[in-house]
């Protein structure tokens, strides 16, 4: 019987999410994988910090998910936690007017995201402030631009 083996990550290239001004955003970092135009779909990892969470938003596309490493927590907008998905869970997400915010359990998570908006200018996900008033999309076409200047 062998051993089990853990995710490395030390190959991964972590780069900050812009938040809505423009600045990194808090407890979050990302990497590309891969931009589809055909398809206009986005595979990125994103890593969020042990024990904080990430901006408050709400998915506007389809995704699908897979937690690599950790734990993946998700909150109400009142910081109530909703659920937790371990290292090896997968899901299909549809867009939701529901809020929430995201982050990792005792140890930084790491989530394979399969954004999948279909339309290049369709929202992905909307940001929210502490009004649940949005204050930034992300769309395809702003992933790509993230991409292509990071291929540069």
């Amino acid at each position: 019987m062998s051993e089990s083996a853990s995710f490395d990550e030390s190959n991964v290239s972590w780069e900050p999410l812009p938040g809505p001004d423009g600045l990194p955003a808090d407890h979050i970092g990302m990497s590309i994988l891969n931009v589809d135009d055909q398809a206009n779909i986005v595979d990125v990892l994103f890593k969020f910090d042990a024990g904080a969470k990430i901006v408050m938003h709400r998915h506007t596309s389809v995704f699908n998910t897979f937690v690599v490493k950790g734990e993946h927590h998700i909150y109400t907008p009142e910081g109530e936690l909703t659920e937790v998905r371990p290292a090896g869970t997968y899901r299909c997400g549809q867009p939701s007017e529901e809020p929430h915010t995201e982050g990792g359990g005792s140890e930084d998570v790491v989530i394979l995201f399969s954004l999948r908006p279909y339309d290049a200018e369709q929202p992905i996900y909307e940001i929210l402030d502490d009004n649940l008033e949005v204050v930034a999309t992300m769309t395809f076409n702003a992933l790509k631009e993230l991409y292509d200047a990071k291929a540069a």
